[in-house]
C-alpha cells in the first residue's frame, strides 16, 4: 500500500491514537508517526511499549513538518492545544480530530487553524472501555465507520485524502454534516453511555442488594452495563458538556419511551411490551447483519492485544 501520509502527529496517546499507530503501520499506510502527550508518565509508556517511530516532549516539537496532525485529547482541551500548535504548523498540513462531538470542536479549533492548513474533522466510531497507551490494538477500526465531517470550504483534496488513509486503517467512510453528526452520536453512543453510568449508580444505590451480591450476579445483563461504564471519564464529562442540545432533546425522548413502558408494565399491557420488545430485536438483528458485532458469547470480546 502506498504512503498517504509521510509524517503523522498523534498529540494524546490513548486507545484511539494507539490503535491509529499500530494499524497504519500494519498496513503501511504513514511513514513516520510522532507522538506527544501531557503526562511525562505516558510518554515514558510510550517509549517502553515502542508506540511512535518518536515520542516528542512538546506540541510544537511532534507537529513540525507533519503532514497530519491529529487531536486525540478529551473533547474540553482540543482549543487550547490548536491554539499552541498553530504557529508551528507546516503549510498545506491537515489537522483533523477523533472527538466524538463535532460543533463544539469546530468552534474551538477552527479559529486557529492558520491559512494554508487544511482542518477536517473525523470521528472514528470504534472503542472499548479501555485507556491509555497500552490498550490500543491494529484492527480496532477494521469493517467500523468513520464520520467525515468537514467545514464549509474545505479543501476536497484533503478530505479525499483522509478518508484514503482511515480506508488505509480498516474503516469505512461517511461523510455527515456537523449538526446530523451531533445528533446521531447522541441518540447511538452519548446516550446509551449515560444510561449506562446511571444503572451502574442506581445498583450502587440500593443498599438492599449487596456489593457482593451485584459483583456475584452481573452476568444477568449488569455486568454488560459496567464495561461501557468504564469508559474514560474525563473523555465522557466533555461530550455530555460540549453536546448539551442534541444529549437533552434524545434524553427527552428516552423519558417519554421509559415512561410508555412503565405503563404498560402497570397496567398489564403485555401486546405493548411484546411489540416493543420484538422491534428492538429487529434493531439488534440488523446490526448483526451489518457486521457491525457478533452474536458469540461475550459478544465475541476476548483479550485486547497487537
Amino acid at each position: 500500500m502506498p504512503v498517504i501520509y509521510d509524517k503523522v502527529a498523534l498529540i494524546g496517546l490513548g486507545l484511539i491514537a494507539s490503535s491509529m499507530f499500530w494499524s497504519g503501520k500494519r498496513t503501511g499506510a504513514v511513514g513516520h508517526v510522532s507522538g506527544f502527550a501531557r503526562s511525562a508518565e505516558t510518554r515514558e509508556t510510550a517509549r517502553r511499549i515502542g508506540l511512535c517511530d518518536s515520542v516528542c516532549d512538546s506540541i510544537a516539537e511532534v507537529v513540525a513538518d507533519a503532514d497530519l496532525v491529529v487531536l486525540a485529547v478529551p473533547v474540553g482541551a482540543m482549543g487550547a492545544v490548536a491554539r499552541e500548535m498553530a504557529p508551528h504548523l507546516k503549510p498545506g498540513a491537515t489537522v483533523t480530530d477523533v472527538g466524538s462531538v463535532k460543533q463544539t470542536v469546530i468552534d474551538n479549533v477552527g479559529p486557529y487553524i492558520p491559512e494554508r492548513v487544511h482542518f477536517v474533522p473525523a470521528h472514528p466510531m470504534a472503542g472499548t472501555e479501555h485507556s491509555g497507551p497500552e490498550s490500543g490494538f491494529a484492527t480496532l477500526f477494521d469493517n467500523r465507520w468513520c464520520l467525515v465531517v468537514p467545514p464549509e470550504g474545505t479543501d476536497p483534496a484533503a478530505v479525499d485524502r483522509l478518508e484514503a488513509y482511515w480506508h488505509a486503517l480498516g474503516s469505512q467512510t461517511e461523510r455527515m454534516d456537523v449538526e446530523h453528526h451531533d445528533l446521531v452520536c447522541a441518540v447511538v453512543s452519548h446516550i446509551p453511555h449515560l444510561i449506562a453510568y446511571t444503572m451502574v449508580g442506581v445498583a450502587d444505590d440500593l443498599r438492599r442488594v449487596t456489593d457482593q451480591e451485584v459483583i456475584k450476579f452481573s452476568a444477568a445483563g449488569f455486568r454488560d452495563f459496567t464495561r461501557i461504564a468504564a469508559s474514560d471519564p474525563t473523555m465522557w464529562r466533555d461530550v455530555f458538556l460540549t453536546n448539551k442540545d442534541a444529549t437533552i432533546e434524545m434524553l427527552g425522548r428516552f423519558t417519554e419511551e421509559l415512561f410508555a413502558l412503565q405503563r404498560a408494565i402497570r397496567t398489564g399491557d403485555g401486546e405493548q411490551l411484546h411489540a416493543y420488545f420484538t422491534r428492538t430485536r429487529t434493531i439488534r438483528r440488523s446490526i448483526l447483519e451489518a457486521g457491525q458485532d457478533t452474536d458469540k458469547p461475550d459478544f465475541g470480546r476476548v483479550q485486547v492485544g497487537k
